[in-house]
């Protein structure tokens, strides 16, 4: 009897396989990769807590192109500068899609200009690209608010007096109040509780989507979503970040004048107002909401952990800091503040913060694609809705495109003469359709909090620079950058 049940179940889980590489055939011709086990996928071949190692390790079997099954998905991976220059650049539309993580769906369901497909996507992008702009990004008007933030931030930096601090929270408050000037029309005191609040909550819930859990929960959503577990604490999260928002939204709606618009959220309400006779229309609370949840989330962590992974790796390097000390000493002085005109005078400041973007890595397996048609790619047929990660990690450590791709090197942005040298394999901000919405006013804040805070201070580790580790924190959705203690000393 036991020798029956065991070639049953044997012979059960040989069909199942069988049955699922027909499927696989069947399904176009996806690109190969290693034969899934029933519903656990490739589970033997994804360390769910690694997922990022455990793809780059499948692409020496593979190559650059492959198929891998996240529990029942198909997912299709690209890597390295060619493959996904091919999709996002070549073939832009055809992977304009998206596809929202199953840790954060509950939340976004499709809604808001980052996870939202189709017409609506095309909507809220154009809206949103256009208030941005209006509202000064990559402007002189927004440049001053910059610069206006940073001088409020050297003004808590020298309350430490020289003293040991963490970075983390003084960074955010300062980086949010720029993309809160224009979501919600004003700054926060860096004392004022609620925006406190929302600090840590926002820190909490990126550091939260990039745990092992999360990616293992990402994976195995299909069965995990019917179990309590810590993915429910992103979640509530989010939804605490949500009606932080509507709080926002319902002032606004009180005082709202159609004529004098003062943030996003008043240029969204008077879309609402035009369009609240056509039925198509996207512009309703639920995207206002989710569409000011993006750029306020976005707006903060992104530019703050490039300045906390930067901050790392100049007291790391201290000839790299003393070089950039240098080169504010000579092209600004100490009688003015840094404008964005400065970076073109500024070469090595301005390879030094790509290297920076570049090594910290930030996204490294981009959100989630999808292939909005059956799409023909380098010989394969890629069905109508198919996951694709376009794994940027692969990209900005391409060693066909950086020297030494893992060593921290601002030579890599620099020629034979000093002067700055693009590279089209830096994609920290995604590309394609899908190219961050706020990469102008990333770029100009990253230069102008960078040099302010150096034209003012010496950046101090806690211990030996060599003995400084940049490694993440937690490596998942998102690189995040570690908990350290800190010296800012007056120059």
């Amino acid at each position: 009897m036991e020798l029956a049940a065991a070639l049953t179940v044997f012979l059960t889980i040989f069909l199942v396989v069988l049955t699922a590489k027909k499927k696989m055939s069947s399904n176009g011709r996806m690109p190969p990769g290693p034969t899934p086990l029933p519903l656990i996928g490739n589970f033997l071949q994804i360390k769910a807590s690694q997922t990022l190692k455990s793809l780059i390790k499948l692409r020496e079997k593979y190559g650059p192109v492959f198929t891998v099954y996240l529990g029942t998905r198909p997912v299709v991976i690209l890597c390295g500068h060619d493959a996904v220059k091919e999709a996002l650049i070549d073939k832009a539309e055809e992977f304009s899609g998206r596809k929202t993580m199953p840790t954060i769906e509950r939340t976004f369901q499709e809604h808001g200009v980052v996870f939202a497909n189709g017409e609506r996507w095309k909507q809220l992008r154009r809206f949103s690209l256009t208030v941005l702009r209006n509202f000064g990004m990559g402007k002189k008007s927004i440049e001053q608010r910059i610069q206006e933030e940073v001088q409020f931030l050297l003004e808590e930096l020298r309350k430490t007096n020289e003293k040991l601090f963490d970075p983390t929270y003084i960074l955010s408050r300062a980086v949010s109040n720029v993309i809160c000037s224009i979501v919600f029309g004003n700054r926060f005191d860096y004392e004022d509780k609620e925006f406190q609040a929302m600090m840590e909550i926002m820190n909490n819930s990126f550091r939260e989507m990039s745990t092992a859990w999360a990616q293992f929960y990402d994976i195995y959503a299909s069965f995990l979503k019917y179990f309590p577990g810590p993915h429910t604490k992103i979640y509530d999260m989010l939804e605490d970040m949500r009606l932080f928002i509507a709080g926002k939204v319902k002032k606004n709606q009180e005082t709202l004048d159609l004529n004098s618009p003062r943030d996003f959220i008043d240029c969204f309400l008077i879309q609402m107002e035009k369009e609240k006779g056509n039925p198509t229309s996207e512009f309703n609370i639920k995207n206002l909401e989710l569409t000011a949840l993006n750029l306020f989330f976005a707006g903060t962590e992104t530019v703050s952990s490039t300045l906390r992974f930067g901050f790392l790796l100049l007291m790391k390097y201290p000839q790299v800091q003393a070089k950039m000390h240098e080169e504010i000493d000579q092209v600004i002085g100490q009688n003015r503040a840094p404008n964005i005109e400065d970076r073109n005078q500024m070469p090595y400041t301005d390879a030094v913060i790509h290297e920076v973007q570049r090594l910290s890595d930030l996204i490294p397996m981009d959100v989630p694609h999808m292939v909005t048609r059956d799409t023909e790619f380098r010989g394969y047929i890629i069905p109508k809705g198919t996951e694709v990660y376009p794994v940027l990690s692969t990209v900005l450590k391409d060693p066909t495109k950086f020297q030494n791709p893992r060593k921290f090197n601002p030579g890599n942005f620099l020629d034979e003469h000093g002067r700055f040298k693009k590279n089209d394999a830096f994609v920290p901000f995604s590309s394609g359709k899908r190219i961050c919405l706020g990469e102008a006013l990333a770029r100009m804040e990253l230069f102008l909090f960078f040099t302010t805070i150096l034209q003012s201070f010496r950046l101090k580790p806690l211990g030996l620079p060599e003995d400084i580790d940049p490694s993440p924190l937690e490596s998942g959705f998102a690189n995040i950058a570690p908990m350290y203690q800190m010296c800012m000393v007056r120059r």
